[in-house]
């Protein structure tokens, strides 16, 4: 075939790259792909990743098609696959591959186990946020590695095409792990509640002060910005934590867990004192950086594997998602448990009630206690 009568060496004029180029473009030809797709690539700038795409799926199926082969209504196939934030094609355009009847049929699977539809594009919506940010932030990593000066098209194709076989199964196999790890963690919270309210209390468990600290407006951020940057912040605020615990034993960072992290401590003084110096830390960050809030509960807990569990862990992260950006706000177990001291000023907030606990929770904004004047 003459490429360049064809339009697919335009604009090459190194004899260097005009070789590579070609010896892509005859093996995408001996690997079944149409000229016209070749040039369709060609003209968007991503023959290199010819190769990759077509391992991902060719794209064959309408999503009329989809929906009738797995036996769901349309407006359910298209809608999953926009709540997976992903383009809502017209029902026949032929962009759908064989992934897409895979999901479907999964989808078809937990509808006929009875789950609720609103549930299951709910899970579908939180899954497509988590995952865009999981391959931006693994495309900005391989690109890194990869666009490398003087590196022809056809060993770019080739790398990618290998990275794409090696990091998708390993990553599938991550992705289950961590899944398992976290639902094993809520699990073990929903069995610690359940137990208190049985018994008044947990065996083994002994009184802790629990604090979340999250990033405000986190969520949104990420429609805006790449997810390196929103990386970046994630780490920074990991960073901030650690440094914070560090200075004030005996608090300590249990985890991060992307826009929050947890910290806990026998002394709710310290604790409150560390969870006020993080808010003010990530506000000397500048305007770049989003603001935190704090939330802090004090009792019994169940400690297993470096975590805890039970109520206050609950109560704490219910209080940071009502808190207000820059505020630190404590449950009224907190107030008790460090008394009248002079060293904090505490205002009193309408009690709530919390998702999860069986009674309103009287809340407190605490702040440092005005210096003394001197003389």
């Amino acid at each position: 075939m003459d490429f360049a009568a064809e339009g697919l060496l335009e604009g090459i004029e190194d004899a260097q790259a005009r070789a590579d180029r070609i010896v892509l473009l005859e093996r995408l030809l001996a690997d079944g792909i149409p000229l016209e797709e070749l040039k369709r690539a060609a003209a968007e700038d991503r023959l290199v990743l010819l190769q990759v795409e077509r391992m991902l799926g060719t794209e064959q199926y309408t999503a009329r098609e989809v929906a009738e082969r797995v036996g769901l209504p349309l407006e359910l196939v298209l809608k999953m696959r926009q709540e997976l934030g992903l383009p809502r094609p017209d029902p026949d355009d032929r962009v759908l591959t064989d992934s897409d009847v895979e999901a479907a049929a999964r989808l078809k699977l937990f509808h006929a186990a009875g789950l609720s539809e609103e549930g299951i594009l709910e899970v579908a919506r939180v899954l497509g946020e988590g995952l865009a940010r999981v391959a931006a932030t693994l495309r900005t990593l391989v690109r890194d590695a990869f666009l490398q000066p003087g590196i022809g098209e056809q060993e770019l194709s080739d790398r990618y095409a290998a990275a794409s076989a090696t990091l998708g199964p390993q990553l599938g196999v991550v992705m289950q792990q961590v899944l398992n790890m976290h639902l094993r963690d809520q699990l073990r919270t929903d069995v610690v509640g359940r137990a208190e309210l049985a018994r008044g209390g947990v065996l083994g468990a002994v009184p802790m002060s629990i604090a979340f600290a999250d990033l405000v407006g986190f969520t949104k951020l990420g429609e805006r910005v790449p997810a390196e940057e929103l990386g970046a912040i994630a780490r920074r605020l990991g960073e901030l934590a650690g440094e914070a615990t560090a200075a004030r034993p005996p608090v300590r960072l249990v985890k991060t867990i992307g826009d929050a992290a947890m910290l806990v401590s026998p002394d709710p003084d310290a604790l409150l004192e560390t969870s006020l110096e993080l808010v003010a830390a990530a506000e000397e960050e500048g305007d770049e950086f989003p603001r935190l809030r704090a939330g802090v509960a004090t009792g019994p807990v169940l400690g297993r594997a470096g975590d805890w569990y039970g109520s206050p862990v609950n109560i704490a992260s219910r209080i940071t998602g009502i808190a207000r950006p820059g505020s630190v706000v404590a449950a009224g177990a907190t107030r008790e448990a460090i008394g009248d001291d002079a060293h904090w000023r505490w205002s009193s907030l309408p009690n709530r009630r919390l998702r999860g606990v069986d009674h309103p929770v009287p809340l407190y904004r605490v702040r440092p206690a005005d210096p003394t004047p001197s003389g």
